[in-house]
């Protein structure tokens, strides 16, 4: 498997470049027709014209100004936060991505290792109770996104299967629980857990669904089939990164290539499953393969229409594999945050909802992308591993006192929403307090850290 000490340059020659045939004032005055815009489109608009090197500060403005416009004719002025909890099941995982802090190797959770590391596993039954807990506190969303521990199976049935290999470990990635300290269970069974108390049950990546399937010739829509019987409601359009195989080939060349990724979200859709999108950016990658991502995005949207959001993750790097060998030497800019932002709600002119993230660019960069296109400000979260594992600084936690606050000085509406966006509460900014009020249990009680 490739490492971040074999990357050389060559391994990041691309075949892609930021180069277009366009023009910058063309692509401008398409995006304000309201035009489809084509890839080349999206490559002048988010390098601000490819002729001249650098970001130009006042087409960079004149574009944030069309997708701000834009953002507010296609879904208004409101502000929308989910009240949720995150909980990671496990930090095992062997994929070997380099851009990822968040995994410990898979044999420190073995027993009798020697191995020290601040990784955990959790039963189905720690998981419910974390459910529980948040459920509690009003949370309306659980999402659960986790490593890919070699003793995970989708079922019982699914683990008799990977059983039957001849060595399981090297022919499907597969070690039975026995091995390990703390068994995680199946899927079934963690989501079976998670699924209490009318939560919103947000999990399964594709990356996920695939580990769900290994060793099988079973179809993306039987999988996910099977984890909404198990109480699933929602699949994350996570495992993303860039949607185009030869920076995938560089960043996490043991995951799933684009058209797999693209089939488990079909996948998703077809077992009637709601999805989101994401796009992890600022890394090897170049404005050309933003936009090849964001057409393939479009494209899937096209087909399904089952996508409620896309996500833009701009790419923390402190702590990573890529960073630690010299192949980066930083993350996005903020004129790229606000240029990817901008672009993704004008090219994206099927998919309804743009969020910011304030675990990314905490609370004052997040706002100003508010401004950019987003309409959305993520959730609660009550517990990130993930971004924190990897460097991030800005915290895992936001009260809805804390998103009034945050909200009312760039002077918008703010209102609490479900996951699909189908129910939404106005949250009135007149002193407080502040409590979420969708969840199944909220009763408008603040939510503590």
């Amino acid at each position: 498997m490739t490492t971040a000490a074999d990357l050389d340059e060559g391994a990041l020659e691309f075949e892609h470049l930021p180069e277009s045939d366009q023009s910058f004032e063309n692509a401008l005055a398409k995006a304000a027709d309201g035009e489809r815009l084509t890839v080349d489109d999206a490559v002048e608009l988010l390098t601000t014209g490819t002729e001249s090197p650098g970001v130009d500060p006042a087409r960079k403005e004149r574009v944030l100004e069309l997708a701000d416009r834009r953002r507010a004719e296609a879904v208004g002025d409101t502000v929308t936060f989910v009240a949720n909890l995150n909980n990671n099941v496990t930090t095992a995982c062997n994929t070997g991505c380099l851009f990822c802090n968040f995994k410990n190797p898979d044999s420190a959770f073995e027993k009798g290792s020697d191995v020290e590391h601040s990784g955990f596993t959790k039963t189905p039954a720690e998981s419910r109770e974390a459910v529980r807990d948040g459920l509690e506190r009003g949370i309306y969303e659980v999402t659960s996104v986790s490593g890919l521990h070699p003793a995970f199976a989708l079922d019982a049935e699914h683990r008799e299967i990977l059983e039957g290999y001849d060595d399981p470990a090297r022919a499907v990635n597969y070690k039975p629980p026995e091995r390990y300290e703390t068994d995680p269970g199946t899927y079934v069974e963690q989501l079976e857990a998670m699924s209490v108390g009318g939560v919103h049950l947000h999990s399964m990546t594709p990356e996920e669904a695939y580990h769900a399937r290994r060793g099988t010739d079973r179809s993306y829509e039987s999988i996910y089939g099977r984890l909404r019987q198990a109480g699933l409601d929602s699949a994350p359009g996570t495992a993303a990164e860039i949607l185009v195989d030869e920076v995938r080939d560089v960043i996490c060349p043991g995951k799933m290539d684009t058209g797999e990724w693209v089939d488990a979200m079909e996948g998703a859709a077809a077992a009637g499953l709601p999805v989101t999108s994401t796009m992890m950016y600022g890394h090897v990658e170049n404005e050309m393969h933003r936009a090849k991502h964001l057409q393939v995005i479009r494209d899937l949207q096209d087909r399904t229409g089952a996508i409620t959001e896309f996500v833009p993750l701009s790419f923390i790097h402190q702590n990573t594999p890529l960073y630690e060998a010299g192949v980066v030497d930083g993350g996005a800019t903020r004129d790229e945050d606000e240029l990817l932002v901008a672009v993704a709600r004008l090219f994206l002119d099927n998919v309804e909802h743009i969020q910011s993230s304030w675990v990314k660019s905490g609370d004052e960069h997040g706002l100003k992308l508010l401004n950019c296109g987003a309409d959305d400000f993520m959730g609660t979260i009550l517990s990130e591993e993930i971004t924190k594992r990897a460097g991030g600084e800005y915290g895992e936690f936001r009260s809805v006192a804390d998103y009034a606050e945050m909200v009312s000085a760039i002077g918008r509406p703010l209102a609490e929403r479900s996951t699909d966006y189908e129910q939404t509460r106005r949250v009135e900014i007149d002193g407080g307090p502040y409590g979420p009020k969708l969840g199944p249990q909220a009763d408008g009680t603040p939510l503590l850290d």
